[in-house]
């Protein structure tokens, strides 16, 4: 069957395209980012240089893109159009309903739609997991930063045990079918007849921990205050009732918070393997900062430990977290394509850009085209996560 094709150039025009949503938002963005640069902390000092300009330009891009996905992406990422099996860039479909701009791949699904789609795996997954693993390896770092003795040993030995476990095989087991039906028999599935997962009960723990560390924050802070305390404390409590029982349970009164099992587990496996590390750099940071005159000061006061962990100390060792994040935030990318690649933890019609490789990858030798998208992707995302770090970096050391 002859099909008919546009040019290289008209594809790439029109794949600008689609992107219009994408340039208005991020023109939007830019534009009141730069005006406001000054008002903008250490997100402002960015713009100073060409590494962290082209490091916002590119992360903003693709955020933008997964929250337009819809907009942009001319097809649904799993359909199917038979005839459209590994159809060459530009390729017009039959029926006219559209362009396959770079083509189809395998399973005839449009590979720039799947490219559009899986930015969203990645950006809902990524900087999520990076946020909880950080927010437990600051809440167990700064107890044994700060008091040492017996405290730092028992948590200290705990996080060596994490760390001795292979991460690779952590996240193997995590993500593999036969250990995902696997259920704990304990009183809540008997009384139920709901079985909890392995990673769903690691997950039930892994949630707490921001809610706790919110609740402590903002007790430290507004005790003396009682208008701002209550409506803190109980906008905590709720929001985050709210989301843990959504993502635990799956009983949203709402329909709004799921998570399937499959992103559950990935984003089980990224936070446990990922927060022994934060913990060890914040324990560091503590003990260098703890010595401060500030610190002394604070002491003098009457302020109490957790006031003086939370409110004194980690302010002053942002810098390094923040780069730290950074660059999590791009290994678990890197992560992600690799479970996809291999073809855990997600399912088989998945757009992720590691499923969508690893598909390509199968017929490379006869279509080039369907695996450069998604590679390009992810590239592109982890460069520019990397040069943001880099310029972050820079501007730490300065502040």
């Amino acid at each position: 069957m002859q099909f008919e094709i546009i040019g290289w150039f008209d594809v790439a025009l029109a794949v600008l395209g689609r992107f219009w949503s994408v340039w208005i938002a991020m023109a939007v963005l830019l534009a009141f980012s730069i005006g406001f640069r000054k008002q903008l902390g250490l997100y402002g000092d960015l713009f100073k240089t060409g590494v962290g300009l082209s490091g916002v330009v590119i992360c903003l891009f693709w955020l933008s893109t997964a929250i337009f996905a819809p907009i942009i992406a001319p097809f649904d990422p799993i359909s199917q159009i038979a005839v459209m099996k590994g159809a060459l860039p530009g390729t017009i479909v039959p029926d006219g309903s559209g362009v396959y701009y770079f083509g189809g791949d395998t399973l005839a699904r449009d590979v720039f739609s799947r490219m559009v789609y899986g930015s969203r795996i990645v950006m809902s997954i990524a900087p999520a997991a990076t946020a909880f693993a950080l927010i437990a390896g600051i809440g167990l770092g700064l107890p044994a930063g700060f008091y040492g003795g017996r405290v730092d040993s028992v948590l200290s030995f705990f996080v060596n045990l994490l760390l001795a476990f292979p991460v690779i095989l952590l996240f193997y087991l995590l993500v593999t079918p036969d250990v995902r039906e696997l259920s704990f028999d304990n009183w809540f599935s008997e009384a139920t007849g709901i079985g909890v997962s392995i990673a769903r009960s690691f997950a039930a723990v892994i949630f707490l921990i921001p809610i706790v560390f919110f609740l402590t924050l903002f007790h430290t802070r507004f005790k003396s205050r009682p208008d701002r305390y209550y409506l803190f404390i109980g906008a905590t409590i709720l929001i985050g009732a709210w989301i843990y029982v959504g993502v635990i349970f799956d009983a949203d009164p709402l329909g709004v918070m799921h998570v399937s099992a499959d992103y559950l587990n990935i984003f089980v496996g990224v936070v446990l393997g990922s927060s022994p590390s934060v913990f060890r750099i914040v324990r560091g940071l503590v003990m260098d900062i703890k010595t401060r005159d500030y610190i002394a000061a604070a002491q003098t006061r009457g302020e109490s430990a957790w006031y003086i962990m939370i409110w004194e100390i980690l302010p002053n060792a942002r810098g390094p977290l923040i780069v730290d994040a950074c660059l999590r935030v791009g290994y678990t990318t890197i992560l992600l394509g690799t479970l996809g690649y291999f073809g855990l933890g997600v399912p088989p019609d998945s757009p992720d850009w590691g499923t969508a490789i690893k598909d390509a990858s199968r017929l490379l030798r006869a279509y080039i085209h369907p695996a450069l998208p998604p590679a390009i992707a992810l590239m592109s995302f982890v460069l520019g996560l990397n040069l943001l770090a880099d310029a972050l970096r820079e501007e730490s050391l300065k502040d």
